[in-house]
């Protein structure tokens, strides 16, 4: 497990993180799959993997109605499992795959980089505003930042900043430091031969399973803030 600087590329006079790109392509990929052969054969009495797709929408479905009122749920329900089945795959990625080229990281965890984080935080602030706008009209809709008064308002556009932020830096920062210590003591697995490798191994594995259930985790809690800065929007205050 090496680590690098991450490779960019120009493209319409645009920077784009390589690893991003490809990191992100892989998790597509992989969600494609797992949706494709879950679904193959739907029938009456379910295979293993429709259990395990039904099972999973149900599941994302659930965490949709704990904020989200029930005639609305049907509206976000490929929304929510979409995001929770990415941002899933994208948390678990880097913790067993990482991979340099020429020196420089081209596969990681997408969700170690704030930029990819805070792109799927910012897409939840404009579906909550877009179905705010869509079920009360623009008049309601604006009129709950001016609640419980007029002067209200300037703490009402910092709130939808630091909700922005602070749902995006959060899945972040503990992708990303727990890929950073995974290489610490990778370094210290290697650096003094047979020795420190017994040692480091099982802290290794150890920190990598703890990893992948924080991974889970915070797939969960997006998704779970994601739907209540929705229901939010969508309900007159």
């Amino acid at each position: 497990m090496n680590d690098g600087p991450v490779s960019t590329f120009q493209f319409l006079g645009l920077t784009f993180s390589t690893a991003n790109v490809v990191s992100g392509t892989i998790v597509f990929l992989i969600a494609v799959a797992v949706i494709f052969f879950a679904s193959r054969h739907i029938s009456m009495k379910p295979s293993k993997g429709q259990n395990f797709l039904e099972w999973l929408i149900e599941f994302t479905n659930g965490i949709l109605k704990g904020s989200i009122p029930a005639d609305q749920v049907s509206s976000f329900g490929l929304y929510g499992f979409t995001l929770f089945l990415f941002l899933f795959l994208s948390n678990q990625l880097g913790l067993f795959l990482q991979l340099t080229f020429h020196g420089a990281t081209i596969v990681r965890s997408p969700t170690s980089d704030p930029i990819v984080t805070l792109t799927f935080s910012l897409m939840t602030m404009m579906l909550a505003q877009f179905s705010g706008v869509q079920r009360l009209g623009y008049k309601k809709h604006f009129a709950n930042y001016l609640k419980p008064f007029v002067f209200w308002l300037p703490i009402s556009i910092f709130e939808e900043f630091t909700n922005f932020l602070t749902l995006g830096l959060r899945i972040f920062g503990v992708i990303f430091s727990g890929e950073m210590l995974l290489k610490v003591i990778w370094g210290l697995a290697t650096s003094h031969g047979i020795a420190t490798m017994i040692v480091a191994v099982p802290i290794e594995m150890i920190w990598q399973g703890f990893s992948a259930f924080l991974g889970a985790i915070q797939a969960f809690v997006f998704v779970t803030l994601s739907t209540v800065y929705i229901s939010q929007k969508i309900e007159e205050e």
